[in-house]
């Protein structure tokens, strides 16, 4: 710990993962003796303090009138706009990428007044922000502010790497054409919002970008999957190869009939809310002779499990990675890398902004699969599952790399990073 007991005031994302990312390196800076407080958004009131945390939560939006789940707003918004996952990442900029800007940038514009009285209250002596949209009182609270990027980190862009959101290969095929449409899609929300940015005492942004960077930056990814050859970066960005919480409960494995092996599924919070989705891969691996653990999401209810599954709405994914052989998910930065941390291939099934970046770069380097999430045929995934089941070499390749990347500890890389800046 550094001499004397920081304030470190957290602002994550509304969704599990960048939260989940969060409190995992706050409870470290919590046990170091540190005061952490939350700035979460107000549908996780109760959850953080649960777990040792004070909570100073904001609105992105007009409250409810009745209580909300954690992260409902992008629940209900990835069930409502489902239907746009079909298309191609290309088509998808327009119907997808583009509204999910659009809602960012409206919770920051409101949030704005209650930042402001937030770091009024809690003076805090360092700033963390994990998300990709720019709150500009982060930005002019007259100390040291630290970005987090957990998403893949093509979020940090350059022309030796395809572009964000795309799923495009390493072979530079269709990035001009992505580039332009992203430019042609984006650019006059981008000066709007850059312009309400600046009036608000904080720097311009970078050209299309939606987030500065920071005094100190943290992203999270392996190296064993990284760009860093493609495309380095300053010294001001320290990779976290996982930052896998601490803070799950003790978990007892179910007994599921069946002697196959033991394979997590897995599409996210939000990705399950696609019970259609949710539905055709359960069906598929109902078939197989393996046993799941299946994560049902936030619309459990309408989920019916085979006799060779166990599942419910919300499963201690941390704990349960160590157990099996095999995952199978949407490739959300928070399991792609805690798959990886854990030694553990992957059948990758994407939906929408840089799960197709995960899924295609998992493939690239040989750490799994990347299939057509709607157009793949039943033998598709049961071929994977049993390919990767059965290639003891890949399992031996990949569990090497899991057995490296904990022993390089991100977590507390992290919160090293966090202490030496505030104290610089």
């Amino acid at each position: 710990m550094t001499g004397n007991p920081l304030t470190i005031l957290f602002m994550p994302e509304s969704a599990y993962g960048p939260t989940n990312n969060c409190v995992g390196i706050g409870d470290v800076l919590r046990r170091r003796g540190h005061r952490v407080v939350f700035a979460a958004e107000a549908s996780w009131k109760g959850k953080l303090e649960a777990l040792g945390f004070e909570e100073d939560l904001v609105d992105l939006a007009p409250p409810a009138e009745e209580e909300q789940d954690a992260g409902q707003f992008w629940k209900d918004f990835i069930r409502d706009t489902a239907p746009e996952y079909r298309k191609s990442t290309l088509e998808q900029l327009e119907t997808v990428i583009k509204p999910i800007w659009e809602a960012l940038i409206d919770g920051a514009r409101y949030c704005e007044p209650q930042l402001k009285a937030i770091i009024e209250r809690v003076r805090p002596d360092v700033i963390v922000e994990d998300n990709v949209i720019a709150f500009p009182a982060l930005m002019t609270a007259g100390v040291p502010f630290v970005r987090v990027v957990s998403c893949n980190p093509l979020e940090v862009k350059g022309p030796g790497v395809a572009p964000p959101f795309s799923g495009l290969a390493a072979d530079g095929t269709g990035w001009a054409e992505f580039r332009a449409e992203y430019d042609r899609t984006h650019r006059e929300m981008w000066e709007a919002f850059n312009a309400w940015v600046v009036e608000q005492g904080a720097p311009a942004l970078p050209d299309l970008e939606f987030i500065h960077d920071g005094d100190a930056n943290l992203y999270v990814f392996p190296e064993v999957l990284d760009y860093t050859a493609q495309r380095p970066l300053d010294g001001s960005w320290t990779r976290l190869d996982s930052s896998v919480r601490e803070t799950d409960g003790e978990f007892t494995l179910p007994d599921i009939p069946g002697e196959g092996s033991l394979v997590y599924f897995s599409l996210g919070s939000l990705g399950s809310a696609d019970v259609e989705l949710m539905r055709r891969v359960i069906g598929v691996l109902a078939r197989t002779p393996h046993r799941y653990i299946v994560s049902k999401g936030p619309l459990h209810e309408e989920i019916e499990l085979a006799p060779n599954m166990w599942g419910a709405e919300f499963v201690p994914q941390t704990k349960i990675l160590p157990a099996v052989d095999l995952v199978i998910t949407h490739g959300g930065n928070n399991t792609t890398t805690e798959a990886v941390h854990f030694g553990k291939p992957m059948v990758v099934l994407p939906l929408f902004w840089d799960q197709y970046d995960n899924a295609q770069r998992v493939q690239e380097m040989g750490f799994g699969v990347r299939l057509d999430t709607y157009g793949f045929a039943d033998e598709e995934l049961t071929g994977a599952i049993d390919r990767l089941l059965n290639d003891a070499e890949l399992r031996a390749r990949v569990e090497e790399a899991g057995r490296e990347i904990r022993r390089r500890d991100g977590l507390r890389l992290a919160a090293d990073v966090i202490e030496k800046v505030a104290a610089e």
